[in-house]
């Protein structure tokens, strides 16, 4: 990866966020990082990193600044609130919304960005923690053209693989949304699947070997039988990020009046496992809403 010139901002450092700026500054980009949690940037400072005062800051003193935040009220509130990017955006400065939100929110932003000059692009990525780390996320976005030119060398360090879905903004969000739709919906079914193995006497053992000898094995189906299995649910996706995207989802399928039974159904397993206290825990704990 030969890194661009350009100065990299990068605001939230969370699950996602500290895998995808660790795979910057490895592979050479100069990044400016900041964290609402102060403690969480020593890491990264270490590493190389700068460490901004806040999002305006980072803006001010980056070429292309990149986001990723839990969710579209943090986005809000990172872009629009006090010493906020917005606050920082002037002719030219460039902006990715990397963050999984639904389509109002994205198109809100990059009005508001646009309108001060700014220019932007929305990258949802499609992966947990571990393909973070790895730099193997898959990497969606949508917007300005020449931006996401720019922003090659990043993606490269961040992803396995990026796609332009084209101008509009909202389609990358669109089609992250579909895409973690059907992740909640399938592993509501294993869950399920678990569940009934368990009470009618079968090893979930043998049916998590027996799926990864057949057409249905795939690495999430494997990964996530051997957490149920193990009882063991750290977070690689947390159950309430996976639980915000298919009610993301199933907002947008009432707006086009696009039937969603599967996806509905999933939802409410994954709001009953929250409540049972699940919500930061790994999506897989969705399980426990079939045994409890």
């Amino acid at each position: 990866i030969v890194p661009t010139p350009l100065r990299i901002g990068f605001l939230g450092l969370g699950i996602m966020g500290q895998g995808m700026v660790m795979n910057l500054l490895r592979s050479g980009h100069e990044v400016t990082v900041w964290n609402r949690t102060v403690q969480k940037c020593k890491e990264f400072v270490k590493a190389g990193a700068l460490r901004g005062t806040s999002p305006s800051d980072v803006i001010t003193s980056s070429d292309i600044t990149f986001t990723c935040v839990s969710d579209s009220l943090a986005v809000r509130d990172l872009v629009f609130g006090n010493q906020g990017v917005l606050q920082g955006i002037t002719k030219g400065k460039c902006y990715v919304e990397m963050s999984t939100i639904d389509e109002e929110t994205v198109q809100d932003i990059a009005e508001a960005i646009m309108a001060r000059g700014g220019v932007f692009l929305e990258a949802p990525v499609c992966g947990s923690r571990v393909p973070a780390l790895e730099g193997q996320l898959v990497i969606l976005t949508s917007g300005d053209r020449k931006l996401y030119d720019d922003c090659y060398s990043c993606f490269e360090a961040m992803g396995k693989k990026s796609f332009y879905l084209g101008n509009e903004v909202g389609t990358a969000c669109k089609m992250k949304l579909v895409n973690n739709m059907l992740l909640g919906s399938i592993m509501s079914s294993l869950s399920e699947t678990m569940a009934l193995a368990e009470k009618v006497g079968l090893d979930q053992e043998d049916l998590t070997e027996i799926l990864s000898l057949g057409s249905l094995a795939c690495p999430s189906i494997i990964h996530k039988s051997q957490a149920i299995m193990n009882g063991k649910y750290d977070p690689h996706f947390p159950l309430q990020h996976q639980q915000k995207d298919l009610r993301l989802a199933i907002s947008l399928g009432d707006r086009v009046e696009q039937p969603l039974h599967m996806a509905s159904a999933a939802n409410e397993m994954f709001k009953k496992a929250r409540s049972l206290g699940y919500s930061e825990a790994d999506m897989s704990a969705v399980y426990k809403s079939c045994i409890s």
